[in-house]
């Protein structure tokens, strides 16, 4: 098991109990939200059956628990969800359904220091995690630390380059450098597709397949990856 002292990034420490809660009801506030999420289960769904259908899957960060009802989808699937705030696991243990919950063995810790044994799942399963993650090195140390710990697969999400939202993006990012007023509290970052690739190599992942949430315009993309020995 792991013994080095976690990685710890700034945005992590805003999910306190009320955080936690906005987060929990975020993703079902207007028809956009609800309909952006049912799109999130869909990627999700497509990317379990291109891992395989993991028996064994680590869902890290959980956040407040919002694919645990997919995740239970497969009746014979043991799910373990962890996430860095014991706000957000109280959440999501109060805010599945009873049914979903008693499936679900949490745990709280780090990405960069899981407290599991190596080869200790088939999957993780990391959504929305990696583009808060603006450091080549940080990046690099979470995909090691996943390497570690999975026997088998990893789905991540993150945004990437190459699509209308990115090209915007980083049009808006140009203007308020010009005008000398740089954005305040970034924790959202954009990462060329061609960069995250070689990264999941240099970690020892191959990707396997890919699903863009909508594709050529949104920067969302999962990637499916297998570990690769040696």
């Amino acid at each position: 098991m792991a013994k080095t002292t976690p990685i710890e990034l700034e945005f992590s420490r805003k999910y306190d109990r009320a955080h936690a809660r906005q987060y929990l009801h975020k993703h079902q506030d207007g028809l956009a939200r609800r309909l952006s999420h049912w799109r999130d289960v869909q990627v999700a769904r497509h990317a379990l059956k291109l891992a395989d259908e993991p028996t064994l899957v680590l869902d890290l960060p959980c956040g407040a628990g919002r694919f645990w009802p997919l995740l239970a989808e497969q009746p014979n699937r043991v799910i373990l969800a962890a996430d860095n705030s014991a706000d957000m696991l109280a959440t999501a243990l109060a805010a599945q359904p009873a049914e979903v919950v008693a499936r679900v063995n949490t745990l709280q810790t780090s990405a960069f220091a899981i407290e599991l044994e190596a080869n200790a799942v088939d999957c993780i399963f990391s959504i929305r995690l990696l583009h808060h993650i603006e450091s080549a090195a940080h990046r690099l140390a979470m995909l090691r630390e996943f390497h570690r710990v999975t026997r088998d697969t990893v789905i991540v999400s993150l945004w990437v380059d190459g699509n209308y939202k990115a090209w915007k993006r980083r049009r808006l990012e140009q203007r308020r450098t010009a005008e000398g007023r740089a954005a305040q509290n970034q924790n959202r970052f954009v990462v060329a597709r061609a960069v995250v690739e070689d990264e999941f190599r240099q970690a020892g992942f191959q990707v396997i397949g890919y699903e863009d949430f909508l594709p050529g315009y949104a920067m969302w993309r999962t990637y499916v990856l297998r570990k690769q020995e040696g």
